[in-house]
């Protein structure tokens, strides 16, 4: 039960409706994930609100429950899955040309996935290059193809019985962008959409129709897409969460964790080489310059931030930093993830650390996609509108509002995410001082 200096939070009745742009292996595995959580074949490990605890109080009181026991989340029972995509296999097929589910985990569901059929997507060939499908909208403008977007929502909201819905951005990375005057304002915007302005991306109009429909979005790709003006203005005004973008998955990760150690011992780093090699979907549409570029510049912001060189300059000011992404169809889904890090200690000596993760992508995503959903939903039955930067903790570039740089530290991106939780639940932040265990009044 909310506390009296809490958040005043709805309750979450009803289904959660999950509506996915692309029905790739990142929505597959996290659908075919969710169903078989919820028939007892497997645990959603990975994911903060199914299995992860918050401590409140003192360490003395010994409270510590469950998130989702702590904080009026919509249980995976309640949850209704939609998604659109260019390709037009249903979710069973989808998941099986993946291949990261091995077939105990897709067999079993094999019937509830065949159930799911991707909506037609809008989609354009010159975001994303080396993709094609058969399945997409036919528009004379964009404005005409985010209308269509619009009523695809207002169906998919009737026909499941979904009570809310949210939509996350789980397709492929597109062309880089920047912001530019058709992101501006809403008349821009719209006035772009109708003479079909490049500078709209496909990704802009699914975030447009959902704020439209009063839809919480969440950017799970590096693409210029939420985070413009217009739709942060728009999300404020129409009382909705937003957030992004990219979701923090592999190395990335690992960089969040290392890069705090170094600067909390005050090592100094000269190079960070990293390079990555992956056969899926994601690896072909990365083997696009373009859209490299996109995902470039997601990467490679996460170490300035971190390292704050401009304090730091003996440790940090000339940090060289290389990002490589290969497509390497044999590899599928199971990403590598190959770092040299050549770091410097007491009177400069040189170390190095080597780091050789063999991650699998898509296992790592799907319970970011979850916590995401139920976040986002969570954030608005609280009312919380626009940017939520709490949400960093999932995110390679976390949005922030104007002027604000970004946390990138794992460990401060986690205890903003619960410290906001214990604020929405009226209990006491925690700050991890501990003196009065020391001091005697």
């Amino acid at each position: 039960m909310v506390q009296q200096t809490g958040r005043d939070i709805a309750p979450a009745k009803g289904k959660l409706g999950v509506m996915l742009v692309g029905l790739g292996a990142v929505s597959t595995t996290f659908i075919a994930g969710v169903e078989n959580v919820r028939c007892g074949s497997g645990l959603p490990i990975g994911s903060l609100t199914q299995m992860g605890t918050i401590r409140l109080g003192k360490r003395t009181e010994k409270r510590a429950p469950k998130i989702r026991e702590f904080v009026p989340l919509a249980r995976l029972t309640d949850l209704v899955f939609a998604a659109w995509d260019p390709i037009p296999d249903d979710a069973y097929t989808a998941a099986k040309k993946a291949g990261v589910l091995e077939p105990q985990h897709l067999e079993p569901v094999a019937a509830f996935l065949n159930g799911i059929r991707p909506i037609p997507a809008a989609f354009d060939r010159n975001y994303v290059k080396r993709l094609n499908g058969a399945n997409v909208k036919a528009g004379k403008t964009k404005r005409e193809l985010a209308e269509q977007l619009r009523a695809d929502i207002r169906t998919f909201k009737k026909t499941s019985g979904a009570d809310r819905l949210v939509m996350i951005w789980a397709a492929s990375t597109e062309v880089f962008l920047t912001p530019g005057p058709a992101h501006q304002s809403l008349a821009a915007f719209e006035q772009a959409m109708e003479r079909n302005d490049p500078a709209i991306a496909p990704s802009m109009l699914y975030a447009y129709a959902a704020l439209m429909e009063n839809v919480p979005f969440a950017n799970g790709a590096p693409n210029l897409t939420v985070d413009i003006p217009v739709l942060e203005r728009l999300a404020e005004e129409r009382k909705l969460p937003i957030g992004g973008k990219d979701f923090k998955t592999g190395q990335t990760m690992m960089k969040t964790v290392l890069a705090p150690a170094f600067k909390a011992r005050m090592l100094g780093l000269a190079g960070w080489y990293s390079t990555n090699i992956l056969g899926n979907r994601d690896g072909e549409v990365l083997d696009d310059p373009e859209s490299f570029k996109t995902k470039e510049e997601s990467k490679l912001g996460v170490l300035e931030y971190i390292l704050q060189p401009d304090q730091y300059p003996e440790l940090y000011g000339n940090v060289f930093h290389k990002v490589r992404i290969n497509y390497y169809p044999p590899r599928g889904d199971n990403k590598e993830g190959w770092d040299n890090i050549d770091i410097f200690g007491w009177l400069g000596y040189p170390m190095q650390i080597k780091v050789d993760f063999l991650c699998r992508d898509s296992i790592l995503a799907a319970p970011i996609v979850l916590d995401l959903a139920l976040f986002f939903d969570l954030a608005q039955r609280a009312r919380l509108s626009g940017i939520q930067e709490w949400l960093s903790f999932y995110f390679k570039s976390p949005q922030t509002a104007p002027g604000l740089y970004p946390e990138h530290d794992l460990f401060i991106q986690q205890t903003k995410l619960k410290n906001t939780l214990r604020w929405l639940m009226g209990e006491d932040q925690i700050t991890h001082l501990g003196i009065e265990y020391y001091e005697k009044a």
